[in-house]
């Protein structure tokens, strides 16, 4: 697999920008950005002359210098695509976890109950968000990044089978000793698992920074 992409790329330059860098001596610069409020200001001609102008400008930029969104699949890479997928996904989630600017609303049915809203300090206003918003959102993403740590390591279930009293007889031997295995363990490590799989799905549309 190979993958480049390039940052979003935004090519509009405002004529009001462009205003502001010609009109050097203009000191007050509201006269430019605020011409609803003056019809007869003297730029809104100069507006009408440059919008078109920008957008043309805009429109050649984005075929000359287009963002670069590249990916190749090789054949193997679907081979255990989830196992492929997941390489990408944790360092994608542990990095957002470190720039993210907010948090969506996450449902009380989803974290522990120490984490929903009833258990928040009462709000000031009943539109604002509670005290335990960004801490519910940061709960959701710790299960994902764990759910995700434990499938790109391949020996993550090992803990739950002790070899330690096995022989080197094969299955199929009548005194073979098969490993202890700790089946409740077991069970909830790939309950907790599932769990930050499902979350991954359910807020994927939230993954932004």
């Amino acid at each position: 697999m190979k993958i480049w992409t390039s940052k979003y790329r935004n090519h509009w330059i405002s004529p009001y920008r462009i205003l502001t860098k010609i009109c050097f001596w203009e000191k007050n610069e509201d006269r430019i950005y605020n011409l609803n409020d003056d019809p007869t200001n003297p730029y809104e001609p100069w507006v009408k002359v440059l919008e078109p102008v920008c957008r043309i400008w805009q429109k050649f930029l984005d075929i000359v210098h287009p963002r670069i969104e590249y990916v190749k699949l090789d054949r193997w890479d679907t081979w255990s695509f989830d196992h492929t997928l997941a390489d990408i996904i944790l360092p994608g989630l542990r990095q957002l976890k470190v720039d993210k600017h907010g948090a969506p609303f996450v449902d009380d049915k989803d974290v522990p109950k120490e984490l929903r809203s009833n258990a928040a300090e009462p709000k000031e206003y009943d539109w604002d968000i509670d005290s335990l918003h960004f801490q519910r959102w940061d709960y959701v993403l710790d299960e994902m990044i764990w759910a995700f740590e434990q499938k790109v390591d391949d020996e993550a279930d090992s803990k739950f089978f002790d070899h330690s009293k096995c022989n080197d007889k094969s299955p199929w031997d009548k005194d073979y000793i098969s490993p202890e295995y700790d089946k409740k363990g077991y069970e909830a490590w790939a309950k907790r698992k599932a769990n930050g799989f499902r979350l991954f799905g359910k807020y994927y549309e939230n993954l932004w920074d």
